[in-house]
């Protein structure tokens, strides 16, 4: 589920930072627009400092780092690490965070999002168990995505064991 963003998610972020002491000046506002504005995917840092550039170039890559590591420390943006030492972003939703995962492909990197509940069982399970009581979670399934493996013509078909290759 792709989620549109509002202005009451632009009040959200200005009252957090306001409230930590932060203001959200124009290059700031040009950063979380960006951002806002790629729903669905999850940038780099380079990759939000390459689009807002475009904009706004007196805006620097160190002020974009700036923001980014910023917004992350006040919860209004989400880091996904990813097994080759990338760090991806996006903003933060309080409505999704504990039905939020990621499915990340080894090849290419690429993150699909999908939503679900499946943990809650689980969850419930640990805090019988254990007398935890779970506030949150994170979960990653790191595999080969279909496009990677269509490309993989030759190689073994990753979904269904059967063989792709061609007899002669």
């Amino acid at each position: 589920m792709v989620h549109a963003y509002t202005s009451e998610d632009i009040k959200k972020i200005t009252n957090k930072l306001k409230k930590s002491g932060y203001k959200l000046t124009p290059q700031r506002q040009c950063i979380v627009d960006t951002i806002m504005a790629n729903v669905g995917k999850h940038l780099t840092v380079e990759e939000i400092f390459d689009i807002v550039k475009v904009k706004r170039p007196e805006i620097g890559l160190a002020t974009v780092y700036r923001t980014v590591v910023l917004m992350h420390e006040q919860g209004l943006i989400t880091r996904l690490d990813l097994v080759d030492g990338t760090a991806r972003y996006e903003l933060a939703r309080e409505d999704e965070h504990h039905t939020h995962h990621h499915l990340v492909c080894l090849k290419c990197s690429r993150v699909i999002e999908f939503m679900d509940d499946l943990l809650d069982p689980l969850e419930e399970e640990i805090g019988r168990r254990y007398e935890f009581k779970v506030l949150d979670h994170s979960l990653k399934f790191y595999g080969i995505c279909n496009e990677c493996a269509k490309e993989e013509n030759n190689k073994e078909d990753l979904f269904n064991g059967k063989s792709t290759k061609r007899k002669r």
